[in-house]
């Protein structure tokens, strides 16, 4: 479908452009791009390839293309799925956290997300499918648990199997399932036990061998950009690595930053009451300037690709047009470095250009009202600017080889610099300040690459970027999102050293109204029913009387309202004034009164409680540890008051000297 928006493969509609001329015999070594079972529309319309007209017209369908995909897309996310927009990664994060987000993992968001997702990426924007993909794979997780009862029922249990489909989704997204197991438990999981990692390690290998089996690009590799170098790295080189890694990082800096200033506009102004022409506005905008650079216009992805390749014989890219030497007799893979060719000069202003494109319009993109990952167009900024370092160095090692630098390991007529290199570790240090991955992030680009012994080289870049990075602010571009949507999430990275106590933070305070209570055996059906209406609080604690307040233990108001229903429909005799009550036996009742309704099953007899002298830094990292949405304070059995995931943060806020009020939560 991306090849679809420039033109269409005769034979079989369905294929790409490159596949298309696979099976043609026409081809010549030199224009392998063209055979006549591939028209351009200019070609196919109005019968010419060449000349002002035909340009016109292939740019006006481009256009138009990139337009209709944009707009079914968000089209099919607002009628059917509004939570299959977005990356997804900040609240799988939240979801694993311990809060529930209802509906976000459910089957319309798998389905729509699956097919928005290839309509998205095929109109052009620059977004990337990778982190939508581990959204997909954790709906499939979800939905795969509904059907087990020791899953459905199990909260904990289902965070488990969320954890292995993110290593899944992955494994399935980049070919790198050992990358998937490091990412899940690095950049997506709370509580990553040793089990849960062999298993989502098993996950991540059914779903990289699946992947191959089916055999998606026709050449048995798993993923689009594998490369294969032949010249080891000198430590001179070190020196741009890090480079590129302090520009990863102030770009990841950069794109936070404006990115979220961009997406509080759009959540507190009118913007963002046009979901639907934002969309297709911003993919106007994109298809308009990306058209005539061939850099920009091509998908994201072969775009990477083309950047890590090295400079064989057979390249016919503007990349590798370098001035040849005629007297020069060596193998085909090993050739010496060149001087750059007018090709390569051209390719050089074309790459700025689509540099400054990307990281603008990148900005814009990411949020919107479809399914946007970030992965690929983190990659292609540094991907572009690894490139460009990678071929000065090279020019400079060429023309200057006497330098003491490049005196001890660049000889005249040896192959000293691989620029493809380079642009692999720009790719990995932009990748990280954005995300301040850096385990997974080195794995996943070595899997992405074959590129094993250039292992330090990618370290150097992705830690020096997170360095950087951090210098600015301490959040990835996933936990500002979290923020900015208000989504009760504790970090695990944040520490929490302040000397209050769990009375401190408890709720009811001084002054305000008691804590709403059950009790155990002296409520009618009609009490209950009140106090489920007149708030909205997600359970209430049971209690022996309102006297004694010795807390039973702890019931859900969903499940509250579910009992109540099904025992007003099929029990004979339970009315609006029957006691409820939550013992083993019935409380002695008058000869005349109604029937009861027990309702011990639903209770949760031991739910978790503190003391009002814990510390809250205990308390901090109970919530963390166990995922816990709520906590009861208690004194020699008495119940004091609750503390809930929203307590602890509005505290954490107040510690921190941010207004606690200034945590919106959703």
């Amino acid at each position: 479908m991306t090849d679809l928006k420039e033109g269409v493969c005769l034979s079989a509609f369905w294929y790409s452009h490159e596949q298309c001329c696979w099976t043609s015999n026409e081809t010549t070594f030199d224009d392998r791009d063209k055979c006549p079972q591939w028209q351009k529309w200019s070609e196919l319309l109005v019968n010419q390839s060449e000349g002002a007209s035909a340009y016109i017209l292939n740019y006006f369908l481009y256009i138009l293309w990139a337009l209709c995909f944009a707009f079914l897309a968000v089209s099919l996310v607002r009628v059917f799925a509004p939570y299959a927009c977005g990356s997804g990664i900040p609240e799988i994060k939240t979801i694993l956290s311990g809060f529930i987000i209802r509906g976000y993992l459910g089957k319309w968001t798998l389905l729509i997300k699956t097919v928005t997702l290839v309509l998205v990426v095929s109109s052009g924007l620059s977004l990337g499918k990778e982190g939508p993909l581990v959204h997909v794979a954790c709906c499939c997780g979800n939905f795969f648990s509904s059907l087990f009862s020791k899953y459905s029922k199990n909260e904990g249990k289902r965070r488990e199997v969320l954890s292995a489909a993110a290593a899944a989704g992955v494994s399935v997204a980049f070919g790198a399932p050992i990358g998937g197991v490091l990412f899940s438990l690095e950049e997506v999981s709370y509580y990553f036990p040793l089990k849960t990692l062999w298993r989502s390690f098993f996950a991540a290998l059914v779903a990289a061998f699946t992947l191959r089996s089916i055999n998606p690009f026709g050449n048995s590799r798993l993923v689009l950009f594998y490369v294969e170098y032949h010249t080891p790295w000198y430590m001179a080189e070190l020196f741009p690595f890090i480079l590129l890694g302090v520009f990863g990082g102030l770009w990841g800096t950069l794109f936070i930053r404006c990115n979220i200033a961009w997406c509080r506009r759009r959540k507190t102004t009118r913007l963002g009451k046009y979901p639907v022409l934002e969309v297709i506005v911003i993919t106007a905008i994109t298809a308009i300037i990306a058209y005539p650079n061939p850099y920009t216009r091509r998908s994201t992805s072969e775009l990477i690709s083309e950047l890590f390749n090295d400079c064989g014989a057979l390249e016919s890219s503007q990349l590798c047009d370098y001035i040849n030497d005629p007297n020069m007799t060596r193998p085909v893979d090993d050739i010496p470095d060149r001087p750059a060719g007018p090709g390569v000069y051209t390719a050089m202003w074309q790459l700025a250009l689509a540099l400054v494109f990307k990281i603008v319009i990148t900005i814009f993109t990411f949020g919107m009202k479809i399914p946007s990952g970030l992965f690929i167009p983190s990659m292609a900024v540094g991907a572009m600017a690894g490139r460009m370092v990678g071929i000065g160095v090279e020019q400079l090692a060429y023309h200057h080889h006497d330098w003491i630098i490049f005196r001890n390991w660049c000889r005249p007529g040896a192959d000293c610099v691989t620029p493809g290199l380079y642009a692999m570790v720009g790719a990995a240090a932009c990748l990280g300040g954005v995300t301040r991955m850096t385990v997974s992030l080195v794995v996943i680009m070595f899997e992405l690459t074959g590129g094993l012994e250039y292992i330090v080289p990618l370290m150097a870049a992705a830690v020096t970027s997170k360095w950087v990075a951090d210098a600015f602010g301490k959040e990835g571009i996933y936990e500002a999102h979290i923020h900015l949507n208000g989504y009760p999430f504790l970090d695990v990275k944040d520490e929490f050293t302040h000397r209050t106590l769990a009375t401190d933070v408890m709720r009811p305070r001084r002054g305000e109204a008691p804590l709403s209570v059950l009790t155990q055996d002296s409520m009618t059906v009609e009490d209950v029913e009140t106090l489920i209406k007149e708030t909205d609080y997600n359970g209430f604690p049971v209690v022996v009387s309102k006297d004694s307040e010795r807390l039973i233990g702890f019931a859900q108001r969903r499940e509250l309202i579910l009992a109540i229903k099904n025992a007003r429909q099929r029990q004979d005799g339970v009315v609006s004034n029957s006691i409820v009550y939550f013992t083993e036996d019935p409380p002695e009742l008058p000869p005349n009164s109604p029937h009861p309704l027990k309702l011990r099953r639903i209770l949760n007899l031991s739910p978790f409680t503190v003391t009002d002298h814990t510390p809250m830094e205990t308390v901090v990292d109970i919530f963390r540890k166990l995922g816990l949405r709520q906590c009861l304070v208690t004194r020699s059995g008495r119940l004091l008051g609750i503390i809930t995931k929203k307590d602890v943060l509005r505290h954490m806020a107040q510690m921190a000297n941010q207004d606690p009020e200034s945590i919106m939560f959703n």
